[in-house]
């Protein structure tokens, strides 16, 4: 019988790909320890990402792995995951008590995007991470009636805010502190202003991913924020419509030029699905998504379907994740908040709040 050997099984672990990660065991570092006996294998694996929806998957997988190939049955598989603090954009400051933001964009309106962010910040409670969402559409907030929370947030100190938790995800809207029905005629400054505080002053409590809600377009408006409010990642939402492909590549430059890495597409409304009979028809044009990844050389995360039941959801306040945990849409919602993580995993992390802090007194 042949020696296993450590080189052996990791020769082994590198055939196993993440498919979140789109590499192998080892080369995503993700092997943390590894114990090799005569009849016996220990493998313990720690990801840089929240995958609650996805260990029992890659456990089966390792496992199935090194049975075939060593012929021992004696293994002992498990995953953890660790997150961490990623970098942000040069010259911006990284919030307290918050590792990463995540800054969910599109080039126009009315491609889903809210609805989008409010499903893939709850996707990652669901996987295990601690989540907030920023709401900083500041002249159409939608957050606070998708997640059906219309309370005002509340202040100890009448400074800062507290955010409002619903389906255990902290969250922080304008909508919050103005009627629902309350136009906000503000000018680009004013905006501006507006949501650094609601970031700033809001009382975020440990956080792993804050996701924002960004306003829709590329104006001076967007611009300004991206350049101001910190971003580990961006994600652009568009659907197959060429139309909505041409703004979504403004929306990718737009990051590019502040130096915010894109960590993917996601196509929105990329077939509708007929709640009467179940056909299916891309009635906004197909593939588009999939060829601007391509494009730009950016991976696509996922693709949705036009399905009544996400609308439904989002306007009663129960968004798809909650509402059908066990759907096949909360399924691709899971699946694209792991391969967003994921991406944002492999970028530098950022070790500033390890470094000691040099204090400068006169004695």
């Amino acid at each position: 019988m042949t020696q296993i050997t450590r080189e052996r099984i990791e020769n082994i672990l590198k055939t196993v790909v993440d498919h979140n990660l789109g590499r192998d065991l080892i080369a995503a570092g993700a092997l943390k320890q590894l114990e090799v006996g005569a009849d016996r294998i220990h493998v313990s694996l720690l990801l840089g990402y929240p995958c609650n929806g996805y260990k029992e998957a890659l456990i089966t997988q390792v496992r199935s792995a090194l049975v075939e190939q060593t012929g021992i049955t004696n293994i002992h598989v498990e995953v953890n995951f660790k997150i961490t603090s990623h970098v942000v954009q040069k010259g911006v400051k990284t919030l307290d008590n918050i590792k990463n933001t995540i800054a969910v964009a599109s080039g126009k309106g009315g491609v889903g995007k809210s609805t989008t962010a409010v499903n893939l910040a709850l996707a990652l409670r669901v996987e295990g991470a601690n989540v907030g969402i920023l709401d900083a559409d500041i002249y159409g907030p939608s957050q606070p009636r998708m997640l059906g929370c219309g309370r005002k947030p509340e202040s100890s100190d009448g400074k800062s805010l507290e955010p409002n938790v619903s389906y255990d995800i902290q969250s922080m809207s304008i909508g919050y502190l103005i009627d629902e029905e309350t136009p906000m005629i503000w000018r680009g400054p004013m905006v501006t202003s507006a949501l650094e505080q609601l970031l700033n002053d809001t009382n975020w409590r440990d956080l792993d991913y804050l996701v924002i809600d960004l306003p829709p377009g590329t104006g001076d408006i967007q611009l300004t924020l991206c350049q101001k409010v910190p971003v580990s990642g961006a994600l652009i939402v568009t659907t197959p419509q060429d139309i909505a492909l041409l703004d979504a590549r403004k929306g990718l430059k737009m990051f590019e030029k502040v130096g915010v890495p894109v960590l993917g597409i996601i196509e929105n409304m990329s077939t509708h699905i007929c709640s009467q009979c179940g056909h299916e028809e891309p009635i906004f044009g197909k593939g588009g998504g999939a060829q601007m990844a391509k494009q730009y050389g950016i991976d696509l995360l996922g693709s949705l379907p036009l399905d009544i039941s996400i609308r439904e959801g989002a306007d009663n306040g129960k968004p798809t994740v909650v509402m059908a945990p066990e759907s096949q849409i909360a399924g691709i919602y899971r699946d694209i908040a792991r391969k967003t993580a994921a991406q944002l995993s492999l970028r530098a992390k950022d070790y500033s709040s390890k470094f000691p802090k040099i204090v400068i007194q006169n004695n």
